[in-house]
């Protein structure tokens, strides 16, 4: 019937906590047929085994806007293959939730809207950061306000991509129980401040600038370095072999470096030889976001 490909994400880079979402290029892919009843395949060890259909997260996302529709989801064999780990800060949850909204949407003809998908998209996750670049490719800035999101994506960013994926996961929720729950006026003006010229800086193709701020951020890097190891030295290192800077990709423990254009196999193969625990990987920014192939032949 139909093939839906949602890249992974990376959220907060650096100042840019819980609002600016990159899409990179590792993917979730499901391959969609006409079935007798509801089956889910898997076809990689990145997505753990699920004995009920009922109980598939993408079923669970897909049905819960069916229902929003008054709509009855049709049974389908759904083979998947991932590339995004769990729990790594590549957001694996916000990729399954905009596939399992775009399964709703080609099953059910709903001809959601953009705008639709995105709110959905919010409402299950919760934010916007993760999603709105699952969604929509590239460099995306989000913000929710009530139950509202807003966002804006920038125009291509000419960079490559070195991400640090190690072998441990770490869960959001331990993540984000290090953050500190109040900041003071003069610190929060001052990293909002960050966040603004990090974003004017890529806009402005200053990348050395931008990859600066990134490393200056004073929302939540510092509160979550010392669940990451290594975290220091990735930085250092990075930034030595020509990294414009260095993050924590999402809630991490995953890191990510915006370099050179050109020059990601170079850095990651000179990274995998002194992080020989952990795979690193020269990534580009998806531009495309979410894409749907219907396939004509079967």
């Amino acid at each position: 019937m139909f093939t839906i490909s949602v890249p992974a994400s990376s959220a907060n880079i650096g100042p840019g906590f819980d609002s600016a979402g990159v899409a990179v290029s590792r993917y979730l892919t499901l391959q969609v047929r006409e079935a007798d009843e509801w089956q889910f395949i898997h076809t990689t060890s990145l997505i753990p085994t699920v004995r009920k259909f009922e109980d598939h997260f993408i079923y669970k996302v897909a049905k819960q806007v069916a229902d929003w529709h008054d709509c009855t989801l049709p049974p389908a064999e759904v083979t998947m293959e991932s590339e995004v780990p769990l729990a790594r800060g590549l957001g694996s949850s916000a990729s399954a939730i905009v596939a399992g909204i775009e399964l709703a949407n080609q099953l059910c003809d709903l001809n959601l809207s953009e705008r639709e998908k995105l709110d959905y998209a919010v409402k299950i996750e919760g934010h916007p950061d993760n999603v709105a670049a699952c969604l929509l490719g590239g460099f995306v800035v989000t913000v929710k306000m009530r139950e509202e999101a807003s966002y804006k994506k920038l125009p291509a960013i000419d960079t490559d991509l070195v991400v640090y994926i190690p072998n441990f996961e770490l869960k959001t929720e331990d993540a984000r129980k290090v953050l500190p729950q109040n900041f003071g006026m003069k610190d929060a003006a001052t990293a909002s401040g960050v966040s603004n010229l990090m974003i004017s800086a890529l806009l402005t193709g200053d990348y050395e600038l931008a990859g600066k701020m990134m490393e200056s951020d004073l929302f939540h890097e510092s509160y979550r370095a010392k669940l990451i190891p290594n975290y220091f030295d990735i930085r250092s290192n990075a930034r030595n072999l020509g990294a414009f800077g260095t993050v924590i990709s999402g809630a991490g423990p995953t890191m990510i470096s915006f370099v050179p254009n050109g020059e990601g196999e170079e850095i990651a193969a000179e990274m995998q030889r002194l992080l020989p625990d952990y795979e690193v990987e020269s990534l580009k920014l998806d531009e495309n976001g979410l894409q749907v192939k219907v396939n004509i032949n079967n």
